[in-house]
């Protein structure tokens, strides 16, 4: 785990605790790297309430109750689903924020319309307002779902306040 993912995970852990607040995460391109970026720092299990990895279709609708019509319109890698994902994160879940990251972290998988780097990450918090960025990340696999962890980290913060 590199440093400046380390530093933003202590960062936010603190931020989340000193709120009382807690987070899941529903991760598709990331596979998981967030929530153990998060779960690298001792302590965080006051914090992290869950992490879901969600990596196929069928494991977004079942774990995070992303509706199938909706992928199916949208496809998986979309700002309606990575909502989805995230809404899906907080009804599952007891966690006050939930975080859904859905993209192309590459190095094949992209078209033209969804090109490798394109990421999708939306952050709901419990009876408030759902967040939505789209990135287009550059470098390789490694690079795209480094830069995914600290934006998902960062759009976390801002709902944590």
């Amino acid at each position: 785990m590199n440093e400046e993912i380390l530093r933003a995970s202590e960062t936010l852990l603190r931020r989340c605790r000193s709120r009382g607040l807690t987070v899941a995460t529903v991760e598709s391109c990331t596979g998981g790297l967030l929530a153990g970026a998060l779960t690298a720092i001792a302590g965080s299990s006051d914090v992290v309430e869950r992490g879901l990895v969600t990596y196929t279709n069928e494991a977004k609708a079942e774990l995070a109750s992303v509706p199938a019509a909706l992928i199916a319109a949208h496809g998986a890698v979309s700002e309606d689903v990575a909502r989805a994902m995230a809404e899906g994160g907080l009804a599952n879940s007891r966690a006050d924020i939930a975080v859904g990251i859905t993209g192309v972290a590459g190095p094949g998988g992209g078209s033209p319309a969804k090109p490798v780097g394109l990421v999708h990450i939306a952050a709901a918090r419990r009876s408030g307002a759902t967040l939505h960025r789209r990135f287009l990340f550059a470098g390789d696999r490694a690079a795209v779902r480094e830069s995914s962890v600290l934006a998902a980290m960062a759009l976390i913060g801002r709902l944590a306040g």
